[in-house]
């Protein structure tokens, strides 16, 4: 039985099609479901549509359910629709009446619409804690490794003198620049769009500015329809965000599979993190960071996926939106887990020392050759010519261990401090004491 059913059923086949994943999905929900009825519960009892014992056994009911969940003893009935109706139930079945006035106000869409905004929110700090994690690790190995010289490439071919240093911050600053996008998410994700209903507001004096206090929210969607339609534009927004991160750890884990080739040799890892082979006892496969690149990958098509169902969608709500979270939410999860092997597994890193002292790479030093006559007073196109001349006759013999890059942000002045400045910028603006001191007053 459906909670908006009258006499007539669905088809089982109809019911089967429109369901999708939404059972599985409806249990991650659970706990921001609750949270924001208990809100609402509250919301209800000032403007007279509960009574102050009718507020204090829905509120009871709740916390109840909510720590159920947390404890793992929650669940959808068979025959149950959704997660909704479930707690809905539960509340009409240990407390009667008082359970079927919970929804007096709202809509299925504004209540679906609040849940999935709590979910985001905890989501995209997640999100930023497992970053902040990884950045912090990456600093440290850069420092360390600040004078442990590798090739640079352009066109993948050599280029100029790098380092493991230098390549470790590389990552650390492109992961705060990504949480710009990510914060541009969480301010979406952070608006309240409880009383909007269907998408047409209520005739009930709702007092949505409470609700939203209630919730931690930073603010409102004032217009009711803009509330609705933030469903998709929220999600299209995340999809890019998480998009922007998976590109960074994507080309970290390319990189780190063309290093650890034995052409390569520049990185290792303890056996025990690498794959074999069931034929050649020699291979150490980078299975994990393969399957990093291959998932991050993934990630990077959510936001073309999500772009193309929100297509051709018009003002108001559409079943097509369902499927956002059948991308968003597996989405979130797997970058996640990116975040955490990748730290993972970067704590047992081993670099090789004096990759550039080999003959091999002396080319490299071509530009620092050209720099040192440029100094010397020779015009700098003379100085191409001249060292390039060199090269074509076989003559060309640099000192492989004389460097002298100073500037902010080269190989002998990485700026560690600045990028871990701009970090923790980045995390500053993603106001998540608001959103938890909010949430501790509702369950406690």
């Amino acid at each position: 039985m459906k909670l908006w059913q009258k006499e007539v059923g669905n088809k089982k086949e109809v019911e089967s099609f429109t369901i999708g994943r939404d059972p599985e999905f409806d249990l991650i929900l659970a706990p921001f479901d609750v949270l924001g009825s208990m809100a609402h519960a509250q919301m209800l009892s000032t403007i007279g549509l509960l009574t102050k014992a009718e507020n204090d056994q829905l509120q009871n009911g709740l916390k109840a359910i909510y720590f159920e969940i947390e404890k793992g003893q929650f669940e959808i009935a068979p025959g149950v629709e959704d997660v909704h109706s479930q707690v809905e139930f539960l509340l009409t079945e240990r407390f009667g009446d008082v359970g079927k006035k919970l929804h007096s106000g709202r809509s299925r869409n504004d209540q679906v619409l609040v849940d999935l905004k709590l979910y985001y929110r905890a989501a995209i700090r997640e999100l930023v804690e497992e970053t902040s994690i990884l950045f912090d690790l990456l600093l440290k190995l850069s420092e360390k490794h600040k004078g442990d010289l590798m090739p640079g490439y352009t066109h993948t071919q050599l280029a100029m003198p790098s380092s493991f240093g230098l390549w470790f911050s590389s990552i650390a600053e492109g992961l705060s620049e990504d949480l710009g996008l990510l914060q541009a998410a969480f301010d979406l994700s952070n608006k309240n769009p409880l009383g909007s209903a269907a998408g047409y507001g209520s005739s009930f004096p709702l007092n949505r500015t409470m609700t939203t206090e209630l919730l931690g929210f930073a603010d409102l969607h004032h217009n009711v329809i803009n509330a609705q339609n933030s469903r998709g534009k929220t999600e299209r927004t995340l999809a890019f965000a998480m998009s922007g991160l998976a590109a960074t750890l994507n080309r970290m884990a390319a990189d780190i599979c063309v290093f650890m080739n034995q052409h390569f040799a520049f990185v290792s890892f303890p056996d025990e993190l690498t794959t074999g082979s069931s034929i050649m006892p020699h291979k150490k496969n980078p299975d994990v960071f393969e399957l990093i690149r291959a998932k991050t990958n993934q990630i990077q098509a959510i936001p073309n996926t999500v772009s193309l169902l929100l297509t051709n969608t018009t003002t108001g709500y559409h079943r097509d939106l369902q499927l956002l979270k059948e991308e968003i939410f597996p989405g979130l999860a797997t970058l996640k887990s990116c975040l955490e092997m990748s730290t993972f597994m970067l704590k047992s890193i081993k670099i090789k020392e004096n990759i550039l002292k080999d003959p091999f790479y002396k080319h490299l030093f071509s530009v620092e050759v050209v720099n040192e006559l440029v100094l010397q007073g020779i015009p700098f196109r003379d100085a191409y010519k001249q060292v390039g001349s060199d090269i074509e006759k076989g003559n060309f013999s640099p000192d492989q261990s004389k460097l002298n890059h100073t500037h902010e942000g080269s190989i002998g002045n990485l700026s560690l401090d600045a990028i871990e400045e701009k970090m923790n910028k980045a995390i500053k603006s993603f106001d998540f004491e608001k959103m938890d001191t909010a949430i501790k007053l509702l369950i406690n």
